[in-house]
């Protein structure tokens, strides 16, 4: 069990390092070639890929845990009717988003606060990415089926190298073709093309155990992978939503330039998370099929290595972010800005306190929902990202401003680990 975890965990934090790397390209690229205004517009933008990605990984995860303990129980029709709905429903959900990225960008960049030099970036890059939503949906879902049907390696490749393509994209579309910010939004839509087409070996090579199968559509199978897959969908929104509010309080209290040093920080936290999202999703397959063959024993074990493995890595995180905090803000600071320069370090040192509570926090909740247990999933994922932090960053922010705001997110975390605890403590007893 441990060699196979590690095995899973290994593969899929690179894979997941590799999906959140394309939105770090992004910002890396268009921080040096647009400045400041551009590093405000794309993290104004970016809170959409909490929808995106929520929705994608809630029919990828919650589908794929749904096979998995079918396959484990020998029922081979449901589980193949779980990859169908999980694929018809993610592409008819992706081309809602793509219709409201082509009608609606302008509105939509207004409520996320663009105004001014900034909301014509910040529409561009929206309609372009949102354009792309089906590959994205069809990415998360047809990845996490391919992980859980045995092949970690392949899923690992196909979050790579379409993180890999975006980055030599981002240089091609940026500099020698000077295509500005769509250029970027460009380059970030292909991303998920390459992976589906790297994932889809799988099947080509006919090394896959799914296949679509016709189902009657129905509320109640739907609901059901939407159940076992809330606690992604819930991170993932929750994560975007409290993007946007972050952003408009930052706006308020720092201006422009503190919108683009929250953008720093905002945009290592993707990385952040997505190495505890990696070790959540590689421990995923090995604690449904445990759960599957009525083993709790095996997947409580799987729960422990996580959570030891995400609080080792959340330190050693923390402690390199800390040291050489302003070394990272200067990446990301082309003109030199001595404000945005000290905004930013500071929000690193303060923000990224979250760190181990967070990896914690996302254990416990992918750990329940892959015992088919919802509603501590979906507790904890909604009160950690959002029912605690917002109030936290309007109270904090008030009291303290920028300073306060940093710290809203560690207390948010802290509290969801003490709910977590308890849950912990009530599952022991029963």
């Amino acid at each position: 069990m441990k060699r196979s975890f590690f095995q899973y965990v290994s593969l899929n934090v690179l894979g997941a390092l590799g999906l959140s790397g394309y939105i770090l390209a992004d910002t890396l690229f268009v921080a040096h070639r647009l400045g400041t205004d551009g590093l405000a517009a794309l993290n104004l933008a970016i809170s959409v890929f909490g929808l995106i990605n929520g929705l994608g990984l809630m029919l990828g995860i919650g589908g794929a845990t749904r096979y998995a303990i079918c396959r484990t129980q020998g029922d081979g029709v449901r589980a193949d009717r779980a990859f169908s709905r999980a694929l018809a429903c993610g592409g008819a959900l992706g081309g809602l988003l793509a219709l409201a990225g082509l009608l609606w960008a302008v509105p939509l960049a207004r409520l996320l606060g663009a105004e001014g030099a900034i909301l014509p970036m910040c529409s561009v890059y929206l309609r372009t990415v949102l354009l792309f939503a089906p590959c994205f949906l069809l990415n998360h879902i047809l990845t996490a089926f391919v992980r859980n049907d045995g092949n970690p390696k392949l899923a690992m490749a196909a979050m790579l190298l379409g993180s890999l393509s975006n980055i030599v994209l981002d240089y091609v579309f940026l500099y020698p073709m000077d295509m500005g910010i769509f250029g970027a939004a460009l380059a970030t839509g292909i991303a998920p093309v390459v992976g589906l087409c790297v994932s889809s070996l799988h099947i080509l090579t006919r090394r896959s155990r799914f296949r679509l199968r016709p189902f009657r559509p129905a509320l109640r199978p739907l609901a059901d992978l939407a159940g076992l897959g809330s606690a992604a969908f819930l991170n993932e929104c929750s994560s975007g939503l409290v993007l946007v509010v972050f952003n408009l309080l930052t706006l308020r209290l720092a201006g422009t330039l503190g919108v683009a040093a929250y953008g720093i920080v905002a945009n290592l936290a993707l990385v952040v998370i997505a190495v505890f999202t990696g070790v959540a999703q590689g421990a995923q397959p090995l604690i449904s099929r445990s759960h599957g063959q009525g083993r709790p024993d095996l997947a409580r074990r799987v729960l422990g290595y996580g959570l030891t493995v995400c609080l080792a890595m959340a330190g050693v995180l923390y402690i390199l972010l800390a040291l050489f905090a302003p070394e990272v803000a200067a990446l990301f600071n082309s003109e030199g800005d001595p404000v945005l320069a000290a905004t930013a370090v500071e929000g690193l040192r303060l923000y990224f306190l979250s760190a181990p509570l967070a990896g914690v926090n996302i254990m416990a909740a992918t750990y329940f929902a892959a015992t088919q247990q919802a509603l501590p999933a979906q507790l904890l994922s909604l009160l950690r990202g959002l029912f605690l932090v917002v109030p936290a960053a309007l109270l904090l922010s008030a009291l303290w401003g920028v300073w306060g705001l940093w710290l809203a997110l560690p207390a948010a975390e802290l509290a969801a680990a003490l709910v977590c605890a308890v849950l912990f403590l009530r599952l022991k007893k029963s």
